[in-house]
C-alpha cells in the first residue's frame, strides 16, 4: 500500500494567448534552430504566471510551473483551488489529453478519467453503445464490459433509457452513466474533474461512496478535482492546493482545506454590495438584490440574526415574492435553509428586515446565500428571480452552546429549516 503508484517530476505547461503555435514564423525558426543545435527552446525562458485577474507583459502562460507531485497506492489525492489555478490542465496532462511542455509523469496501471460531461460519448449512438465505446477508449475488453455491464447499469440508474440516443440525455444522466463506466473499469488510477457537480445530490453521495469504496476498500488511487469541500473533506486522505499553475500547499486534508479557505476566501462582513464577485447567477431582472446589511455586532447561539435586505423592483409584478436562502459554515457545507413568508412588493426600492431565529449555530464563521424568488414554498412553485452566493459573513462569538444541539434537531445537515420573520420598509 505504501508503494508510489504516479510520480510527476517538475511538470510544466505553457501556452500562448491568442494563436495556435507560436503565431509567428520567426519564432518558429527560431525554436527549431535551437532544437537542431540541440538547446533548449528560447521561449521556455519566457512568460507570466497562471493569475486571469492581471493583464501580463507576454502572450505566453504557464498554466502548469514545477509541479512535484507523489501519490501512494490507495491514497485518494484531493486537487483544489480558485478557477483558473491549473487543476483542469493538471488532470488533463494525466490522462494524456494533452502533452506537458517540460517535466514527466511515472504512473503505474491503468487511467480512467471523467473529465467533463459527455468526453468520450457519442450523441448519436445508445446509452447501451457508448458504454461498449467508453469502455473501448479506456482500455476494457469486450469480455470485460460484458462481465460488469449488469453492474454499471443499475449504478447509473440509466436503465430505462439504456437503449435511447445519448443527445436525448440531460446533463445529469450523461454523468451518471459516464461515472458507472469509469468507476467499474477498476482502474488502477481513477481522475475525476470537477463533472460531478452536475449530478443530483442523491447521485454526488452515491459517487463520493463508490470512489471512498475504490481507494479504502479495493487500495486504487483517486484524483478529485472539486470546489465542493464536503465531498473533498469526506474522500481524500491529502490535498495539494494550486494558485496561479504553481503548488502553494500540500499536506493532509483537514490542513490543505483551512489554508485554502483562509488564503481564497473574502466574504464581506457588516455591509455588503452584491455584485458578479458573489458568483452571482441572475434568472431574471425583475427584482435585484442590490445590498445587505448586518444589523447584529455580536451574534450568539440564543440570539437573532438580523439583517436588512435591499431589493430593486425594475418591473412590476402582482404576485407575492419571499427570501428564500441557505446558512454554510466555513468549510462550505449547507447547514440549513430559511424561507420568509409571502409578501407583496408596491414600490420601486424596498428594504426587508430579515430575522432568523432560534438558529442554535455554535461558535464559527458562517456565511448566506440568499434568493428572491416569486411564489411560495408551499405550494412548490418558487421562480428563482435573483440569486447571489456568499453574499454576507458573520460569526457566531458567545461559547454557551447549546448541549447536543445537532442531536435535539434530529436531522442531517441540510434537513434544517430555520424559522424567519420580515418587515417591510
Amino acid at each position: 500500500m505504501n508503494e508510489v503508484i504516479l510520480k510527476i517530476e517538475n511538470l510544466s505547461k505553457q501556452y500562448r494567448l491568442g494563436t495556435v503555435g507560436t503565431g509567428t514564423l520567426s519564432h518558429d525558426l527560431n525554436r527549431w534552430w535551437h532544437k537542431v543545435r540541440g538547446k533548449e527552446d528560447p521561449f521556455l525562458k519566457i512568460g507570466d504566471t497562471n493569475d486571469r485577474a492581471s493583464k501580463g507583459t507576454s502572450d505566453y502562460v504557464w498554466a502548469l510551473k514545477d509541479i512535484n507531485i507523489e501519490v501512494k497506492r490507495g491514497e485518494a489525492l484531493g486537487i483544489i483551488g480558485k478557477n483558473g489555478a491549473g487543476k483542469s490542465t493538471l488532470l488533463k496532462i494525466l490522462s494524456k489529453v494533452t502533452g506537458p511542455t517540460t517535466g514527466s509523469i511515472k504512473s503505474r496501471g491503468r487511467i480512467a478519467s471523467l473529465l467533463e460531461v459527455g468526453t468520450g460519448f457519442h450523441p448519436e449512438l445508445t446509452g447501451k453503445e457508448n458504454i461498449y465505446l467508453n469502455g473501448a477508449i479506456l482500455g476494457m475488453t469486450k469480455a470485460e464490459i460484458n462481465a460488469k455491464y449488469d453492474e454499471i447499469v443499475e449504478f447509473s440508474g440509466c436503465e430505462r433509457y439504456i437503449d435511447t440516443p445519448v443527445k436525448r440525455y440531460s446533463s445529469g444522466m450523461t454523468v451518471r452513466l459516464a461515472f458507472a463506466v469509469a468507476a467499474f473499469l477498476e482502474p488502477d488510477i481513477l481522475v475525476i474533474d470537477e463533472v460531478l457537480a452536475v449530478g443530483d445530490a442523491e447521485f454526488q453521495k452515491k459517487a463520493i461512496g463508490k470512489m471512498q469504496d475504490i481507494s479504502r476498500g479495493e487500495g486504487r488511487t483517486v484524483l478529485f478535482v472539486s470546489h465542493n469541500m464536503a465531498a473533498v473533506k469526506n474522500l481524500c486522505t491529502k490535498c495539494v492546493v494550486l494558485e496561479h499553475g504553481g503548488i502553494v500547499f500540500e499536506g493532509e486534508t483537514e490542513d490543505s482545506l483551512n489554508y485554502y479557505l483562509s488564503n481564497t476566501r473574502s466574504i464581506k462582513r457588516g455591509i455588503s454590495i452584491i455584485d458578479d464577485s458573489h458568483r452571482r447567477r441572475i434568472t431574471s431582472r425583475k427584482i435585484e438584490l442590490v445590498k445587505i446589511v448586518s444589523k447584529c455586532t455580536n451574534i450568539t447561539v440564543r440570539s437573532e440574526m438580523d439583517f436588512d435586505i435591499y431589493l430593486k423592483v425594475n418591473e412590476k409584478d402582482d404576485r407575492k415574492v419571499c427570501l428564500t436562502g441557505t446558512i454554510c459554515n466555513d468549510k462550505e457545507m449547507e447547514l440549513g435553509s430559511f424561507f420568509s413568508k409571502p409578501f407583496l412588493i408596491s414600490k420601486d426600492e424596498i428594504v426587508v428586515n430579515l430575522s432568523i431565529i432560534n438558529h442554535n449555530l455554535s461558535i464559527g464563521n458562517y456565511y448566506l446565500n440568499i434568493s428572491i424568488s416569486i411564489g411560495d414554498i408551499k405550494n412548490s412553485n418558487l421562480e428563482v428571480i435573483d440569486h447571489a452566493y456568499e453574499v454576507i459573513g458573520f460569526e457566531v462569538l458567545n461559547e454557551d452552546v447549546v448541549d447536543n444541539y445537532v442531536i435535539k434537531w434530529n436531522k442531517s445537515w441540510g434537513d434544517i429549516f430555520f424559522d424567519t420573520k420580515i418587515e417591510i420598509y
